[in-house]
C-alpha cells in the first residue's frame, strides 16, 4: 500500500482520478469518526479498511475534498475526506458494484458542502485535471 503521509495530497488525488477513470477498486485505509451505540459520533478516529470504487470527487465548503465511493463489501455509497486517508492500493481489476440510479427528484440540500463542477476535455490527463480543479477551488 502507498502511504498519504510520503506524498503530497496533490501526488495521492492524481493517482485516485487515474484509478477512477480507468474504473479500478482502490483498497484505502483511512479514519473515520467513531459512534455510540446511539450512532452518536464520538469525536474520536479509527482506523477502517475498505476496498471501494470511486464514482465522484467533490469539495466540501469547507475545502475538504471527499471521495464519494460505492463500498464492495456492502454494495453502500460511502464518502471519505482526502486527508483522513492514510494509505491505498490502487487493483488492476474493474468495478463490480452497481450505482444507483440517478434520481429524478431534486436533490435534498445538504448543509456544509458545496459541489464544484469542471469540465475537462475529453483527452486531458488527470495531472492537468487536477490543476485545473484547483484553479476552480481557488476561483
Amino acid at each position: 500500500m502507498k502511504r498519504t503521509a510520503n506524498e503530497t495530497s496533490t501526488q495521492t488525488l492524481t493517482r485516485l482520478i487515474k484509478a477512477l477513470d480507468r474504473q479500478h477498486p482502490v483498497t484505502i485505509s483511512a479514519l473515520k469518526e467513531e459512534k455510540d451505540d446511539n450512532g452518536k459520533r464520538t469525536g474520536r478516529l479509527v482506523e477502517t479498511t475498505r476496498t471501494i470504487e470511486i464514482y465522484n470527487i467533490v469539495v466540501s465548503q469547507a475545502g475538504d475534498i471527499l471521495i464519494k465511493a460505492m463500498d464492495r463489501e456492502t454494495g453502500e455509497s460511502r464518502t471519505f475526506r482526502l486527508d483522513r486517508i492514510q494509505a491505498y492500493s490502487i487493483h488492476r481489476t474493474r468495478y463490480l458494484v452497481a450505482r444507483p440510479a440517478a434520481d429524478t427528484k431534486p436533490a435534498r440540500t445538504t448543509i456544509g458542502l458545496a459541489t464544484v463542477t469542471v469540465l475537462y476535455p475529453v483527452d486531458c490527463p488527470a495531472v492537468a485535471r487536477v490543476q485545473i480543479l484547483a484553479d476552480a477551488l481557488a476561483a
